[in-house]
């Protein structure tokens, strides 16, 4: 606390607010102080503390110039780090001669606290970072810069005075900049609602074109050629689903799923022979809304659609493994042949483990391990728990039986 010192609350020529904050608490190192429940105000030359309304009227604070500061950290509050960053740390240099008074003659520590009931605002945290880093007391005024000798305390002098004696205090510097600031701000986001209203609607025509051609080549209307007809097929399969499937166009919600597992029925197939017949929920859930675009689905609905897809008959069907997983695999998939297919990569390996056979059959690490579980289930594989980590070997029980 030996840095801070007592000033009038307000703006010198050259300095400029940046942010605010209120229910603040200020801890020298790591003790508590008298100073809680504040107000504190950024600006590009320093951080104002003082009481809830005694800033912008101009009254005395605690000022800290951001040139002590070399280094800004965040630390969690509550139990174990879960509520949250809620403090931030400043490491500070030495005090500079000539330093005003202020709340502390001498301090055992190199670093203060700013503690947030609220939370830490990360805009705040983020200009507190940029300011630092700006360093814009060096381009200014030897009055507001350590580097002279005489230092930016001479402020204290009655003799000293910022540049043509400008100063812009309380409401009327502090509350316009707010005011400046805020009319940007909702100049921005109007901006921004405008663009997404025009992508919006950008985006209700590529769909409605999408249907036409589609549509046309359903029917093979016009003079689109066989060999037209395949190459903008493959451009929609590029583009994605060209009529996903939505809630509103149904009239209840088990309407809703079952036409949702008929389109991820139709969509996973050839994805599924590509991946070796099998792939986890988390992956599919992935794939279907990267072909959807706009109209996204939760994982609920994934898996409520799943769900059904033994229902409509579908050539593929929802699994939960005993470790809890759940992957969407081809009924062609049988864990025989999944069990015979790791049994031989075992014997010409000697052994695996799951991260090298996700390697070898370029699968995650959690469809391997559930390869090797149903080997070992099986019969056709040894588990080996160790130190070392997680490995399967090749059953040689069966050898010597046979």
């Amino acid at each position: 606390m030996d840095r801070f010192e007592y000033i009038e609350a307000r703006l010198f020529e050259g300095e400029d607010y940046l942010k605010r904050d209120k229910n603040v608490k200020i801890y020298d190192g790591d003790d508590k102080t008298q100073y809680t429940e504040g107000e504190v105000v950024l600006t590009t030359h320093r951080i104002l503390w003082g009481k809830p309304g005694d800033i912008p009227k101009g009254l005395v604070c605690l000022s800290l110039y951001l040139y002590y500061v070399f280094c800004i950290e965040e630390e969690s509050g509550g139990v174990f780090g879960l509520g949250g960053p809620k403090r931030i740390i400043l490491h500070l240099g030495p005090t500079l001669p000539g330093k005003r008074p202020g709340p502390a003659v001498v301090s055992p520590y190199h670093f203060i606290k700013f503690s947030f009931k609220d939370g830490i605002d990360q805009t705040f945290y983020k200009a507190l970072n940029d300011a630092v880093t700006a360093k814009a007391w060096e381009r200014l005024t030897p009055v507001l810069s350590p580097v002279n000798s005489a230092s930016a305390h001479s402020l204290s002098k009655p003799s000293v005075q910022p540049v043509n004696s400008k100063i812009r205090s309380g409401i009327v510097g502090i509350e316009r900049s707010i005011e400046e600031q805020h009319r940007q701000t909702g100049e921005s986001i109007t901006v921004a609602f405008k663009d997404l209203r025009k992508l919006m609607e950008k985006a209700k025509d590529m769909v409605a074109i999408s249907k036409n051609i589609s549509t046309k080549i359903r029917e093979k209307q016009g003079d689109i050629s066989e060999d037209d007809t395949v190459r903008f097929k493959a451009y929609l399969m590029s583009l994605g689903i060209d009529d996903p499937v939505t809630r509103d166009a149904f009239r209840s919600d088990s309407d809703y799923y079952l036409g949702l597992a008929q389109q991820v029925s139709d969509m996973m197939v050839a994805v599924l022979m590509e991946c070796g017949g099998i792939m986890s929920l988390a992956d599919v859930w992935c794939r279907v809304n990267r072909a959807r675009g706009l109209e996204l689905i939760s994982p609920e609905d994934l898996m409520n659609a799943c769900k059904l897809l033994q229902t409509i008959g579908a050539p593929m069907s929802l699994r939960k493994f005993p470790s809890g997983a759940c992957v969407l695999q081809l009924s062609s998939h049988r864990d025989e042949e999944v069990a015979k297919s790791t049994s031989e990569l075992l014997e010409e390996n000697g052994h695996l483990t799951p991260e090298k056979l996700s390697q070898i059959a370029n699968v995650s690490v959690l469809l391997a391990r559930e390869r090797l579980y149903t080997t070992e289930r099986l019969g056709m594989a040894c588990r080996d728990e160790s130190i070392e980590g997680l490995a399967f070997y090749p059953n040689l029980f069966l050898r010597e039986a046979s």
